[in-house]
């Protein structure tokens, strides 16, 4: 007997979004993908059979009529998968208000709206949430004061939810990635091999070049991602509420200041030793 549940997915026209939706698809479950973007979203929807509702994270009447389209087509919701994101970056001293804005709105206010819309529905299906933050929500770089903000607060939202309703059955859990192959990723790692210098390999050298270190030595693909959130979705993971998974490669296993001692670290392009 299938266990066929309705999950809402956001940011679901590429990327870690798509490749969720498509292995809950695979499972037999129903999906509505919502983005700003429509066309990867129709595509998705005569692909695989999702119900495409395009619409911005961040605009408050979104969040309703994106609840109101899931219930109207499947007559209850499950699960709801915070995907959706923007990056900007920036130290304290030099990012624009706008950016902070912009990304704030997208990144946290957004999946507050759906969570409000949904929680309902949520505690009525004893359902579930996941997160998708990032290992910025726990680890930061130079110049990404706006992203990794604010994935630490969707971090700590998603934790709310996990405290505030698991008595009413509601579980909420949170997946941090590092770099995965996604289309975002590609545009930044793209700018990233312009700058360095990368010898014109291009987005796949600036891959390289920024996981080398990585105790796996490579970015992670979005259906490795996709999996861990169909599981946390499930009710193998009864439970597990309030948990951060990190799906990152090892890299926040890594002691930075150990590196001069534990490896060799040799130049692009080359292996580190097994």
């Amino acid at each position: 007997m299938v266990d066929e549940r309705v999950v809402i997915v956001t940011g679901g026209g590429s990327g870690i979004g798509e490749a969720t939706a498509r292995l809950l698809r695979e499972g037999g479950h129903q999906v509505v993908v919502s983005g700003r973007r429509s066309e990867p979203l129709r595509r998705l929807e005569r692909e695989i059979g999702v119900l495409a509702h395009p619409s911005d994270a961040g605009d408050p009447e979104a969040a309703d009529g994106l609840v109101r389209a899931a219930l109207a087509a499947h007559g209850r919701i499950d699960g709801v998968v915070l995907n959706a994101a923007i990056g900007r970056g920036g130290t304290v001293g030099d990012l624009s208000l706008d950016d902070w804005e912009v990304v704030m709105r997208t990144n946290v206010t957004g999946p507050l709206l759906l969570l409000r819309a949904a929680i309902p529905h949520l505690v009525t299906s004893r359902g579930a949430v996941v997160a998708v933050a990032s290992v910025s929500a726990l680890r930061n770089g130079t110049s990404n004061v706006p992203y990794a903000t604010s994935k630490a607060a969707l971090l700590q939202l998603c934790r709310s939810v996990a405290v505030d309703y698991g008595r009413q059955g509601v579980r909420a859990n949170i997946v941090c990635p590092s770099w995965v192959r996604s289309e975002m990723a590609d545009r930044r790692m793209t700018r990233f091999a312009e700058e360095a210098d990368l010898g014109g390999g291009g987005a796949g050298a600036a891959y390289e070049e920024v996981t080398r270190l990585l105790p796996l030595g490579r970015p992670g693909e979005p259906r490795e991602i996709a999996e861990a959130v169909a599981w946390l979705l499930s009710p193998a993971a009864s439970y597990v509420n309030g948990a951060v998974l990190t799906i990152d490669g090892g890299a926040t296993a890594l002691d930075p200041g150990t590196l001069a001692f534990d490896f060799h670290v040799a130049p692009r392009g080359s292996k580190l030793p097994d």
